[in-house]
């Protein structure tokens, strides 16, 4: 898996890893409250996984082969570094919300991570995609607010680093997956999906809803990291109706499916003392 999936390149070229504000000014980077690596910090190796539920946390653990060699409490969220004389990775999780991610991976990266897989659900707006499905994000539609604190404000996609993405690709495609390219809509309010929106951003090409994303891809362009996911269909609100898929087969197979993928990209980006093919 290692050979087939390799590791990124290390240059971060600003089509290639940043957002699509690129062009545009980018924020002020200075700030009167920094993130801190701290007297102890983890060493958490070079990739991280980000696990949006406790659930798919849990999972990532039983199917982990690696020795868990640190554990600690990161924020609200639970710090695991997975070690062993071959590899070196870190999960981290569960985490809610565009704000909170931005926490996560600011803590992350001042620690040493370089890449960050996000697993996560979604809710699908396409009609195409159903329940059980696996979304690999290309872009992020911007309708959140945490976005604008780290690129120009008017700034309404952001881009996923293009390297980590086809290596997330090859590594579902060794598992056997079938899965979706396209854009998402990462929004601040679960509770405020109406129909206007779902078609506004079903006219805009968008395949699924969820939370986290854009935000993940802006903070990590801005401090010059990868960041890539993995979202599984969890529900369904195409004909604006919901349709709760929380509970189906098609599911839990698609959960576990994208938690073995983005293990097996760990393992190949935490490799000890290997250099990329």
């Amino acid at each position: 898996m290692t050979t087939a999936i390799g590791r990124p390149e290390r240059v971060l070229e600003a089509a290639a890893r940043s957002t699509a504000c690129i062009e545009m000014p980018m924020p002020d980077r200075r700030a009167i409250v920094n993130p801190v690596k701290g007297k102890k910090p983890p060493d958490t190796g070079p990739v991280a996984i980000i696990a949006a539920t406790e659930t798919d946390l849990r999972l990532l653990a039983r199917l982990a082969d690696t020795p868990v060699a640190e554990q600690r409490k990161l924020y609200m969220s639970n710090l695991q570094v997975y070690a062993d004389e071959r590899r070196r990775f870190t999960v981290a999780g569960p985490m809610v919300g565009a704000p909170y991610a931005a926490m996560i991976v600011e803590a992350l990266g001042v620690w040493g991570v370089e890449s960050i897989l996000f697993v996560g659900w979604c809710g699908a707006v396409s009609p195409r995609v159903k329940a059980g499905d696996i979304i690999v994000p290309d872009s992020a539609m911007v309708d959140e607010g945490t976005s604008g604190h780290y690129c120009d404000p008017s700034c309404r996609v952001a881009l996923p680093a293009r390297l980590l993405v086809q290596q997330v690709r090859l590594a579902l495609q060794h598992h056997g997956a079938r899965f979706h390219d396209g854009a998402v809509w990462t929004t601040d309010a679960i509770f405020r999906e109406t129909v206007e929106k779902v078609k506004h951003y079903q006219a805009k090409g968008a395949l699924a809803v969820e939370m986290e994303q854009s935000a993940i891809f802006t903070v990590a362009g801005f401090r010059e990291m990868e960041a890539a996911g993995i979202l599984v269909v969890s529900d369904e609100l195409s004909d604006y109706q919901w349709r709760p898929g929380f509970n189906t087969p098609a599911f839990k197979i698609a959960r576990e499916t994208a938690c073995r993928a983005a293990l097996s990209l760990a393992h190949a980006l935490g490799a000890v003392g290997q250099t990329a093919p």
